[in-house]
């Protein structure tokens, strides 16, 4: 299946931030991701549901909210009002990980969990089939701009086998150090969303840049 890329709003000029989000309109970009830090669960703090319900205002474009933050069935629904249409939380920020799957569905969102680099995917198994899509951090999170870890690919051969074992089918995305030069082993070994922030918004040109991850 064709692969999506989602650009990360972490990494845009937030003093120029409707430039930003009008040039995502324009380019390829199929989802733009946000992150959500709260300086507990990452040791950064980035932005919340004013940035969050400006940027659904000026695009038609699916909002693709991860949330790096303690606790994020707390704030499910103000996500949902906010206008997020896909909801991740960390599956070590969550005690009870099935209740708040089951609160994201029922806020009418689509349902993500992450895994941070340490975390292995056997971690999701009994909620797999719950899943719309999976997140794997292939940095450790709160940072833009990190080196991709090359263990990312073996963690989604491991995350392939057991979505062919349970008969699930959730969207596979991955999160950090993306440019051109992974892209393409990345979609070969089971990623579906390749989310890209320091890549796009540094470049010379953004919208190649996008055009650049959808070719893989």
């Amino acid at each position: 299946m064709p692969h999506f890329v989602a650009p990360s709003l972490l990494s845009a000029d937030f003093a120029n931030l409707e430039k930003d989000v009008q040039m995502l309109n324009r380019s390829t970009a199929d989802w733009i991701h946000l992150d959500v830090m709260d300086g507990l669960f990452v040791p950064n703090i980035s932005f919340g549901f004013p940035i969050l319900e400006a940027v659904r205002a000026r695009t038609q474009k699916p909002l693709d909210v991860h949330l790096m933050i303690e606790d994020p069935a707390r704030y499910v629904s103000a996500f949902s009002r906010a206008g997020a249409d896909i909801l991740t939380v960390h599956v070590e920020a969550c005690r009870h990980l099935h209740r708040t799957i089951e609160l994201i569905r029922e806020n009418k969102m689509k349902v993500g969990v992450a895994l941070n680099p340490h975390t292995p995917v056997s971690a999701l198994e009994e909620v797999l089939p719950l899943l719309d899509l999976v997140l794997i951090m292939s940095v450790n999170p709160g940072f833009g701009g990190q080196k991709f870890i090359g263990s990312t690919l073996l963690k989604l051969a491991k995350l392939k086998e057991m979505m062919a074992r349970t008969g699930s089918e959730p969207l596979v995305e991955v999160d950090g150090g993306i440019n051109a030069e992974n892209a393409l082993s990345l979609v070969r070994a089971g990623a579906t969303v390749l989310v890209a922030g320091s890549y796009v918004f540094k470049a010379k040109e953004p919208i190649e840049a996008i055009a650049n991850l959808k070719r893989g």
